[in-house]
């Protein structure tokens, strides 16, 4: 085949196995369809590895990581091990040390089935949320004093660079470009509590600047939670911090069908990027069959995109929303009524080009 791509797969924890296993039988079954070549290569990082050898992820391994074009990362997390204490040795790991600034979460409503808010339909449903990811509170510089005493202090630095913040703002700007749809961008802060938030907008006025195509709007977070409800239509593309964008991309999740169909992309344009549904490793419900497949398999629409197999993403994400405009789900979460497997199926059935046309 002319055109081959190297995949790192972590299927990690708890129902990360079940769902990265229907993620990866699309993306065969989309690789045949469309004539490329697909090497995957598993890797075992996550509690059970951990639990055996004490190994979270070596620098050894994470440099055989690093040589694939694409990382698919299924969830991490296990309650035998320290909360955090996986997260931060594996996805932290990756995101910093592969330098995955731009974390791309789409909210794109499917079905107006799936929301919870009355009157809204897919038009009214569908934007991106870049988000900054790997400064602010997120890049490890805390500590505690005094712990288990009453005098105890625990404290976590935020932290923006001129760097961090122009370049995730530069991408969003691009993205924005691109989506070809509105162009408009807002800027999501808490610039009038959190001071050095300051930076975000003066950022965000300056590369703006080069951008007069572009239409600008700033909103302080607690007020986009409030209008991300009752007024969603009003969002094309939004940039934010890294803490700011993962609580918005959650409640922007419940309002297009939940997590089950949440996937997202951790991305250095043009390096190895990493791509993963943003629900967590549920470990009460491994090895019931009952995970919601969908997200991981967006999330390989994502990647194909970013690996420029963007009719095979598009070829993904359209049997997605056929099965889900069909009704056949009553809903996305474990109980659907369809196992982990027989959603999968249901997907390659419609990739198949079966229900086309419902």
């Amino acid at each position: 085949m002319s055109r081959s791509y190297d995949i790192a797969v972590i299927p990690g924890d708890g129902i990360g196995p079940e769902v990265v296993r229907e993620g990866l039988r699309v993306l065969d079954r989309v690789a045949a369809l469309e004539g490329f070549g697909v090497k995957s290569t598993h890797y075992p990082f996550g509690a059970e590895h951990y639990l055996k050898t004490q190994e979270v992820m070596s620098e050894d391994s994470f440099a055989a990581v690093a040589k694939h074009q694409a990382i698919l990362l299924g969830a991490i997390g296990d309650p035998r091990v320290a909360p955090g204490f996986l997260e931060f040795g594996i996805i932290a790991k990756l995101r910093f040390g592969l330098d995955l600034y731009a974390n791309m979460r789409p909210v794109k409503l499917y079905d107006e089935a799936l929301t919870p808010l009355k009157g809204k339909r897919p038009e009214h449903l569908d934007f991106m949320v870049v988000r900054e990811n790997t400064e602010d509170a997120y890049a490890g510089m805390w500590g505690q004093f005094k712990k288990g005493t009453p005098d105890e202090v625990a404290t976590q630095e935020i932290i923006f660079t001129r760097k961090g913040v122009e370049r995730v703002i530069r991408h969003a700007f691009d993205t924005c470009r691109a989506r070809n749809q509105r162009k408009k961008l807002t800027l999501l802060t808490k610039a009038n509590a959190v001071r050095a938030m300051e930076l975000w907008t003066r950022t965000f006025a300056e590369v703006g600047a080069e951008y007069t195509d572009v239409t600008r709007e700033h909103q302080y977070i607690d007020a986009a939670c409030m209008f991300v409800v009752t007024s969603p239509e009003q969002y094309d593309t939004v940039v934010t911090s890294n803490m700011f964008g993962d609580i918005f991309t959650d409640l922007g999740a419940a309002l297009v069908g939940g997590l089950g169909i949440a996937s997202s992309a951790n991305l250095h344009p043009g390096k190895t990027s990493l791509f993963e549904s943003i629900h967590g490793s549920a470990p009460q419900f491994a090895g019931q069959n009952r995970a919601n497949p969908l997200a991981t398999i967006m999330a390989v629409s994502m990647m194909l995109d970013y690996l420029g197999e963007k009719t095979a993403a598009t070829r993904i994400e359209d049997a997605v929303v056929r099965l889900l405009r069909s009704h056949k789900l009553p809903n996305l979460g474990m109980d659907s009524g369809f196992g982990t497997d027989q959603v999968g199926q249901l997907v390659l059935d419609e990739l198949a080009g079966a229900g086309a046309g419902r």
